[in-house]
């Protein structure tokens, strides 16, 4: 056999053992993917405020998670369900009062996930559905009230929204947690008339703490006076305590002075005065009635005198 057919065949076979490996190191790596790609849609990590509700085959099972949960690609369909605390702002709403008066009314919605099954299967949309049911239960709400209870319990309107929705949404696994009503728009005739009584009130309001300041200003005048009559009443009686004290030991000196003069002293201080009318230029004098009264002591006087001489 020639030499070149020799080598030509060899050639050839080698060739077709590099196309037989090269097959081989392809077919492998495609499985080797293949196996990666069906590990990482079999495994699934769930959140702590998360579950999936895995349906197989179309049938819902038991909710999984939280931690690595495994489901079978093409017979798995998961679906997650976030379990945390949620709010839908539901925008204004023209609704109509009991007495006929349209108002605008937005408000937000909390809500969670109390069972993700229910969530799933019982409603297709239930964030959709929430809102949907909030805003006809707004003007269901506002309709059995008249306007200026919606003004004034905003709390008690509060709390008949979350019921109702409540109710509600507790077939669908869906819990409301807290309604809160962020703004009431009244009619601008109503808003017009709440500004004037609000006006009208201050101006009440200021004429009343005026009147109790001037009341106040004025009983405090009058105490005042009070107290400084009262004071000098207390005064002008110790005065005239005082005085009648200064009176009275006046006198009493006086009498007790008098009660140590004996006739004799008397007659004489008499007579002294006498001699000083006598001096005065005087053309009349006038002379009481008991003069002769005085007359006898002098006598007595003058009896003794000549009585010694003898």
């Amino acid at each position: 056999m020639p030499l070149g057919s020799v080598i030509s065949g060899i050639s050839r076979l080698m060739a077709l053992q590099a196309v037989d490996t090269f097959g081989a190191l392809v077919g492998g790596f495609i499985f080797l993917i293949i196996v990666l790609a069906f590990i990482f849609y079999s495994i699934k990590i769930v959140k702590e405020y998360e579950r999936i509700v895995n349906f197989r085959l179309g049938k819902a099972q038991a909710e999984k998670g939280p931690g690595i949960v495994l489901v079978i690609p093409g017979i798995d369909k998961p679906v997650r369900v976030d379990l945390r605390e949620r709010f839908l702002q539901i925008p204004h709403q023209t609704c109509i009062t009991k007495d006929n008066a349209p108002v605008d009314i937005d408000f937000i919605t909390y809500l969670k996930v109390a069972s993700a099954a229910d969530s799933v299967i019982k409603v297709a949309n239930f964030e959709g559905a929430a809102m949907g049911i909030a805003t006809t239960t707004l003007r269901a709400v506002i309709g059995d009230i008249i306007l200026d209870e919606v003004l004034s319990k905003r709390e008690e309107i509060n709390a008949v929204l979350r019921t109702k929705l409540d109710e509600v949404t507790t077939r669908w696994g869906v819990k409301v947690t807290n309604v809160e009503i962020r703004e009431i728009l009244p009619p601008k005739t109503v808003s017009d008339a709440m500004i004037l009584q609000m006006s009208a009130e201050r101006s009440r309001r200021a004429v009343v703490l005026e009147a109790d300041g001037k009341k106040t200003a004025t009983i405090t005048i009058a105490e005042g006076d009070k107290q400084s009559a009262i004071l000098r009443a207390e005064g002008t009686k110790q005065a005239a305590i005082l005085n009648a004290e200064g009176y009275s030991q006046a006198l009493t000196t006086i009498f007790g002075a008098a009660k140590g003069i004996d006739p004799k002293t008397l007659t004489l201080q008499y007579l002294d005065m006498l001699k000083t009318l006598g001096a005065s230029p005087s053309t009349k004098f006038v002379l009481p009635a008991e003069f002769m009264e005085f007359l006898k002591p002098i006598r007595s006087l003058v009896a003794e005198a000549e009585a010694a001489k003898e």
